[in-house]
């Protein structure tokens, strides 16, 4: 056999590089690989306080920022009293549509997820409660309302009171239209979930409450964690549906990051704060009533229009009971009246009952949070009183000087004579007085310079008379 030619050594030893240059190739593409399926970050997102749209807006946003920083997961630390029902349906939408999965945890210990929160869990894809925590009790109180146990414990303490008197208590269409709707509602998050759906429909229709321990034992809740820490850890590995498909979470090594409010939310929730709302109505209020009285002030008028816009965009946010509106602006309306018409109180202390009850009602909730307090209505009833009744005193006040102005202010005034008057019945001269020149008429001859003080008025025309010679006459 002849040896190999040189040809042939050449072309295998570039197949040989070409080879090894694949290889290197394919081990860098795996390295970069890896390097790119590193876990991706936890979001979380603190929901604290009455939910209501700042704060189901607050959420919404969150729930956007995880999709598009590519979070593998985002977790709700949640406590809350309860809340808006619109508020909360738009944060369960929110989380029924997001592709990144959304662990709702009751946290830290001595938290609480009642009434809208005990929805807000059931509608998400884990559910996990901190030891010493609790939810439930989540019977609508009222229409438009998901709130607290607060006003069903009062209609409980009131029924048991009535059936003690031989008195049976029967539920309302409306209320009975509320329970069934609720029930259903949070029947079919529990189905979708796989979480018990009988103890979410006792939750609606008897406010019962479950503590961490006995929520999983129930099959409420998914698991129980000390801390966010060790939710992640128990949530590695594990298996959720969401509206992107189902995913793996790689929760364990993954880097958490806090999604806080920023100036918007905080704006946005002082604003929605009933309080806050009732006092920019009264500041807009009294900035219209100076801008009246005072026409080109301009400065209350501006005031006024934008405190009085912005108070009612608030209130439009909110369940507001027109009763307790009407009774507002009326009880405004007489106390501004008190300053004008002549009602000796009466329209002043019937505007302060309408005010203060008004304000009281304002709010159509029982959510802690989302009332006005009595505290503050009572502040600005004393306030307003005050000011009114100071108004129509300085007023009153006003009408008892003497006009300083005017004809009838001309009686008694003094001036300086400029051209003599020679004392007949035809004669006339010029004076000074009150800074103007009036012809004047005299009984006395009177020449230039001399002190005179009017003594009668006849048209245009002064009657006047020596300053000394009225004087004596006064002694």
């Amino acid at each position: 056999m002849p040896p190999p030619s040189s040809s042939s050594s050449n072309l295998a030893g570039g197949a040989l590089w070409r080879l090894c240059r694949l290889l290197l190739i394919c081990g860098l593409a795996l390295l970069l690989a890896g390097a790119g399926a590193a876990p991706r970050g936890v979001v979380l997102i603190p929901l604290q306080g009455a939910i209501g749209p700042a704060r189901a807006d607050f959420v919404e946003r969150g729930l956007v920022h995880a999709r598009e920083a590519g979070a593998a997961l985002v977790v709700l630390q949640m406590d809350t009293p309860g809340g808006l029902d619109v508020a909360m349906r738009q944060i369960i939408q929110a989380i029924l549509a997001s592709p990144v999965p959304v662990a709702t945890f009751i946290a830290p210990s001595g938290s609480r997820a009642a009434s809208a929160g005990t929805y807000i869990l059931y509608a998400s894809h884990i559910a996990a409660m901190a030891p010493g925590t609790n939810l439930g009790a989540a019977t609508p109180v009222q229409v438009g309302i998901g709130g607290g146990p607060e006003r069903q414990d009062g209609k409980a303490d009131k029924r048991a009171a009535s059936e003690a008197a031989g008195e049976t208590q029967q539920q309302t269409a409306l209320e009975k239209k509320q329970v069934n709707d609720a029930a259903a509602y949070i029947r079919g998050l529990a189905q979708l979930r796989g979480r018990n759906a009988d103890w979410a429909e006792r939750a609606v229709r008897e406010a019962v409450s479950l503590s961490a321990d006995e929520a999983r034992a129930e099959g409420v809740i998914d698991l129980v964690a000390r801390d966010v820490p060790e939710l992640l850890r128990q949530l590695d590995g594990r298996e959720v549906d969401t509206a992107a498909g189902r995913q793996r979470l790689d929760t364990r090594a993954a880097t958490l990051s806090r999604f806080d409010p920023d100036w918007r939310d905080r704006l946005l929730a002082a604003l929605t704060d009933p309080s806050i709302a009732l006092i920019l109505m009264m500041i807009g209020l009294y900035g219209l009533f100076f801008e009246f009285s005072n026409p080109g002030f301009v400065l209350p008028g501006v005031v006024g229009a934008i405190c009085l816009l912005i108070g009612l965009f608030a209130l439009q946010l909110l369940p507001i009971n027109y009763t307790g509106l009407a009774l507002l602006l009326f009880g405004l309306a007489c106390l501004l009246a008190e300053a004008f018409l002549p009602s000796f109180g009466i329209l002043g202390i019937g505007g302060i009952v309408a005010f203060s009850i008004g304000a009281l009602l304002l709010v159509d909730t029982d959510v802690p949070g989302l009332g006005v307090p009595v505290w503050l209505v009572a502040a600005l009833a004393a306030s307003t009183a005050l000011f009114v009744f100071g108004v129509s005193g300085l007023a009153l006040k006003a009408r008892k000087r003497p006009v300083v102005s005017g004809a009838e202010g001309l009686a008694a005034s003094t001036g300086v004579m400029l051209e003599a008057a020679d004392g007949d019945e035809d004669g006339f001269g010029w004076a000074s007085v009150q800074g103007e020149r009036w012809r004047v008429r005299s009984e006395r001859p009177l020449p230039p310079g001399t002190p005179v003080r009017v003594t009668g008025r006849d048209g245009l025309t002064l009657t006047v008379a020596p300053l000394d010679d009225t004087q004596g006459a006064d002694r």
